[in-house]
């Protein structure tokens, strides 16, 4: 971003800009405000930009679990709940998985349990040769995808946490067979993410679900990540596992009782 495009959508001068940039001028808390928002500077560097000027902090950050967020836990399991019988799961900002609907189980059945348990990283998960990635049938076109779109959360946020994270997952060894050749896909309106099951291969779309217009950090790097049938089959498959008998609760898996949001 060129300084005089910055300074326009600032709606200020280049020249106070530049002074700024230079540190001929100091800017004021609403200015360093309006310099990050036209930036789409993330919250949790908002609040270095302001310590960093002499300012204080403006949003704060708390756990998924305190009682000041429980009416952003009830709504995201509202969400989760309504996307039943489709898999649908709420991660924070290194993809850790806060809650799940019941439709996820069927996903991650037959992973290793030690993956399963809280936190459960669902990048981990999904690429680790003990946890979904022998049954990936699309294993290579999905973890360019994963990888991808790591990068360019590192990209805008630098954490070295997700920085760790991609070399773990670039590290992981790849399966003896990543199944056949990707089909021709020039009709395709979206790749799909393709799992084996004993109920056959599903395929869904995933789609990324972000508050609006956050102020607190936490609410901020809160996505629902969301699947939706790629075909007819996995629409009827999901809804028939959807109507089976549930299990009595003492006989879930502790994996499957975490996953759960009610």
């Amino acid at each position: 971003m060129s300084q005089l495009d910055l300074a326009c959508d600032a709606d200020i001068s280049t020249k106070h800009l530049s002074f700024l940039e230079t540190g001929r001028s100091r800017p004021s808390r609403q200015m360093l405000l309006q310099l990050a928002e036209c930036l789409e500077v993330p919250l949790r560097d908002r609040n270095v930009m302001l310590s960093a000027a002499g300012f204080a902090p403006m949003f704060q950050e708390r756990s998924f679990n305190e009682p000041a967020l429980s009416l952003i836990r009830r709504n995201v399991e509202v969400v989760l709940s309504a996307h039943d019988p489709n898999p649908a799961l709420a991660v924070d900002r290194h993809w850790t998985m806060l809650a799940a609907n019941r439709a996820v189980a069927h996903l991650v059945a037959g992973a290793e349990p030690t993956l399963l348990r809280p936190p459960v990283n669902v990048l981990r998960l999904s690429l680790h040769p003990a946890g979904l990635a022998s049954r990936i049938v699309n294993l290579t076109q999905w973890r360019a995808h994963v990888i991808a779109r790591l990068r360019r959360q590192i990209d805008t946020t630098g954490d070295a946490a997700l920085s760790d994270l991609l070399e773990e997952l670039r590290d992981y060894p790849r399966p003896p067979s990543s199944g056949p050749p990707p089909e021709d896909d020039s009709g395709m309106i979206a790749m799909p993410f393709r799992l084996a099951t004993i109920d056959g291969v599903l395929s869904f779309f995933s789609t990324t679900t972000l508050f609006g217009t956050p102020v607190d950090i936490t609410v901020s790097e809160l996505a629902i990540e969301a699947f939706l049938p790629a075909d007819a089959e996995t629409a009827e498959t999901m809804r028939r596992l959807a109507g089976q008998a549930e299990p009595r609760p003492e006989a879930r898996t502790a994996p499957e009782r975490a996953m759960l949001v009610s």
